[in-house]
């Protein structure tokens, strides 16, 4: 009989296997009939196999398994798939797919359970195929499981913003009440926070867009000069790409030699193929502006009891709201740390009352001693 720690790594690596045969399944069957679907259906199949190797696992070693359905935190994606489509929810499985690999590994490393690590090994060398699979549709080059791309991008910046004006603002308005200060003047230093936070954040998401920019600019400048220089050179180097990519050296050979008779296009293969950079992602205006306004209205979260309440009421109102909110912008983040969504919110939880609290008391210290 396996050990109690054991059995529980064994049982969270089923709920894993759970929830991404479903939202594997929720990919396929909301994407039209294309070659996408159909690898969408495969990686379905093979996330049940994988389900059905550790269900084996578990009753060879006599432990009873209750029927395990799709966790909270897997049908919330699914549903917020339905609303900002399967883009998203994509990218976020190619991420799953990287830290499984990497988590599969680790098990393998770690465990001194023969059968726990044969089967690791083997899932994990099968989630670094499902992830050459994502990225494969989802036009990715990077392996993911040793990158950060692709990994939510318009609502990764909507929840991170939010976070920090939540997070931000809570601390202020806390800091306020702490110094006893009126409603009103409650109101205003939350107001003003609001709008210094989403105006700072707004303009730290343009900069750091522009600045990415730049660096693509000054890369495509040099790969054009590279072209012009040294075409035989920039030729080999697509040869070993479509070569790395599968294909035979001669098919190799007669691609690159059409692509470099254009500059023009074998400036833009290269860019895709040798950079992994893409001018259409980088957009300074649009991040700017998401990550202000999702700052502003994390902000405004702890602000707005008191336009509409006051005292006590108002208080405990700004409070409850902004501890609840923080727990959610947590579990949300999970869908981008890969980790679990309880632990996630709950450390949220924690990090916005510890906020709350020292705001809190910096600002009864100062009502007191100045």
């Amino acid at each position: 009989m396996a050990r109690s720690s054991t059995r529980h790594t064994w049982l969270k690596y089923l709920q894993d296997e759970v929830d991404a045969a479903y939202l594997y399944q929720v990919l396929a069957e909301s994407t039209p009939p294309s070659r996408k679907k159909e690898s969408y259906q495969l990686l379905h199949q093979i996330e049940k196999k994988h389900e059905a190797a550790w269900l084996e696992l578990l009753r060879k070693q006599g432990i009873r398994v209750p029927q395990i359905q799709p966790s909270v935190k897997a049908k919330l994606m699914a549903r917020l798939s339905k609303w900002i489509g399967n883009e998203w929810l994509g990218y976020i499985m190619l991420k799953e797919e990287g830290n499984e690999v990497k988590t599969y590994l680790n098990l393998y490393k770690q465990s001194t359970d023969t059968t726990t690590r044969d089967i690791a090994m083997h899932l994990a060398k099968d989630s670094a195929g499902h992830a050459s699979e994502l990225n494969r549709l989802l036009g990715e080059n990077a392996e993911p499981w040793h990158s950060t791309a692709g990994t939510g991008g318009m609502l990764r910046n909507v929840v991170y913003g939010f976070n920090d004006g939540l997070t931000a603002n809570f601390g202020l308005v806390a800091g306020v009440i702490g110094a006893q200060a009126s409603d009103h003047f409650i109101l205003i230093s939350g107001i003003a926070g609001l709008i210094a936070d989403a105006l700072s954040m707004g303009s730290s998401g343009y900069l750091a867009a522009q600045s990415e920019r730049e660096v693509y600019t000054h890369e495509m400048q040099m790969e054009a000069e590279e072209i012009q220089l040294m075409p035989e050179l920039e030729k080999e180097e697509l040869v070993a790409i479509y070569q790395a990519k599968g294909m035979d050296e001669q098919a190799a050979q007669q691609l690159a030699e059409e692509v470099m008779k254009d500059p023009q296009k074998a400036l833009e293969e290269q860019a895709q193929e040798e950079l992994g950079i893409n001018e259409q992602a980088i957009t300074p205006l649009r991040e700017g502006w998401i990550t202000g306004v999702s700052t502003a209205v994390g902000a405004f979260i702890p602000v707005f009891p008191f336009l509409f309440w006051h005292g006590s009421l108002a208080i405990w109102l700004s409070i409850i709201v902004s501890m609840l909110s923080h727990f959610a912008v947590g579990a949300a983040r999970s869908f981008f740390t890969g980790r679990n969504l309880w632990r996630s919110g709950m450390e949220m939880f924690v990090v916005g009352m510890g906020v709350a609290g020292i705001g809190y008391l910096i600002g009864d210290l100062v009502i007191r001693f100045f």
